[in-house]
């Protein structure tokens, strides 16, 4: 796979991503802001914007989000150990909310 290929396919998940977001934004906004960790004014501009808009911002070559968990050891904590997944579900949201409240 070359750069222009990565390249196209991080653009294509950006958008994917915003798409998302604002769709999430708009079924539920408080859980939405929860689970995407977006400040007040970013989630009331995400739902703002215009599809062109989403798509302008997604032309980029880094990727717009990050992943939420701050260390390894938090991912390992959720996959190394065999849990149904309603429990992994409900562990990894007690993790990535306490480590959001410790970076508040």
């Amino acid at each position: 796979m070359n750069i222009e290929e990565l390249l196209e396919e991080i653009q294509d998940t950006n958008l994917t991503y915003l798409l998302l977001a604002q769709r999430l934004l708009k079924e539920d906004y408080a859980a939405a802001q929860f689970r995407l960790k977006l400040t007040d004014d970013m989630a009331k501009l995400l739902m703002s914007l215009s599809t062109r808009q989403l798509s302008r911002l997604a032309r980029t070559n880094q990727f717009l989000f990050r992943l939420c968990f701050d260390n390894a050891d938090q991912v390992q904590k959720i996959v190394g150990e065999k849990r149904d997944s309603a429990m992994m579900q409900t562990h990894a949201s007690l993790l990535m909310s306490r480590a959001a409240a410790a970076n508040a």
